[in-house]
């Protein structure tokens, strides 16, 4: 075992890893391993180790099973489907990134100043951003509100 991590465990990595890194409780960071499987066992879940979460979030785990799966979407509030390729699971992805972009307190200001402009001045203003995005080289087709 070089270490070697297949595609089905990077895909679902990445899945586990961004719900450590954008769900938490505001004014701290994220959970830790250890505060998951706690989490996860007070709300009934299956038992699950600290290390046994180590190894999904980093790959090496790519086939937990889809009671472990049901569990650690609950725990972070998110659908099962978050965790496989379909609507659903995009949808939820989207919204992860509107929370990752709300925790920019730059995003944040600029979307509580719009709020109560007019429908034709917002779209103005997604115009806008859209161009911005597209000057700075960001705009790679996952901005959240084309996803929803």
């Amino acid at each position: 075992m070089g270490g070697e991590v297949s595609e089905e465990g990077r895909f679902l990595a990445e899945k586990i890893d961004r719900l450590f890194k954008v769900i938490h409780p505001e004014g701290r960071g994220p959970y830790s391993l250890r505060e998951v499987a706690n989490g996860i066992a007070e709300k009934g879940g299956p038992a699950m180790s600290a290390s046994f979460l180590h190894h999904l979030r980093t790959g090496q785990r790519d086939n937990p099973g889809i009671k472990y799966l049901k569990a650690i979407a609950d725990f972070f509030g998110v659908p099962p489907a978050y965790f496989f390729d379909n609507e659903e699971g995009r949808r939820a992805d989207a919204e992860l990134s509107l929370l990752e972009s709300m925790r920019d307190n730059q995003v944040r200001s600029v979307a509580l100043r719009a709020s109560g402009l007019s429908p034709e001045t917002l779209s103005t203003i997604q115009a806008f951003i859209e161009r911005a995005r597209e000057m700075e080289g960001l705009n790679d087709g996952n901005s959240p509100e084309k996803n929803v």
